[in-house]
């Protein structure tokens, strides 16, 4: 009986993982909304990190996170660095694109708790007198992201934060 039982788990494990195998290489996670205020005052929101911390969803997760910015003032070569506690983690972001008033485009890279290297966008969009601003963050999906995705989505992980963020944004751009 307990042989069957061990062959049937086997079974259902092996399984899993030839299910996770066939999952989708990459990622995107997206959130849009709009904002009433000019494209230029939320556009200065992002490509400034010394901005950062007025809107981030993740800036609460540790009090005592060490950040250091570097680089370009702002826009293309800007660098934020994080250091924090288990929940916050570690990593880097540099600014890659800025198209003023439009676009500002990140490498993000984590190092803690995992290793993770994906891309943020920004892109704004006048709309009437307000501004439309989609945040997307892509990447690779390797095999072990894969397999926990079976059980919880990266949309799920981290939808909920862009949603904040756009809130504390929203907020921040309309003052």
């Amino acid at each position: 009986m307990f042989k069957k039982i061990a062959l049937g788990l086997l079974a259902a494990i092996v399984a899993l993982l030839a299910f996770a195998a066939t999952r989708p290489d990459t990622f995107r996670v997206e959130r849009s909304t709009t904002i009433k205020a000019p494209p230029a005052k939320v556009f200065a929101l992002l490509n400034d990190f010394r901005k950062f911390g007025s809107w981030s969803p993740w800036e609460h997760l540790d009090p005592g996170m060490k950040r250091t910015i570097s680089g370009a003032a702002s826009g293309v070569g800007a660098v934020y660095a994080w250091e924090g506690n288990d929940a916050a983690g570690a990593g880097r972001m540099e600014i890659l694109q800025s198209v003023p008033d439009s676009k500002v485009v990140v490498k993000l890279d984590f190092i803690k708790p995992f290793a993770a290297h994906n891309t943020t966008e920004h892109t704004l969009q006048l709309q009437g007198d307000q501004t439309s601003i989609t945040w997307a963050m892509h990447g690779p999906s390797p095999y072990l992201m894969k397999v926990i995705g079976i059980f919880v989505s990266m949309d799920s992980m981290v939808g909920k934060d862009f949603e904040r963020g756009l809130i504390n944004l929203k907020r921040e751009a309309e003052k």
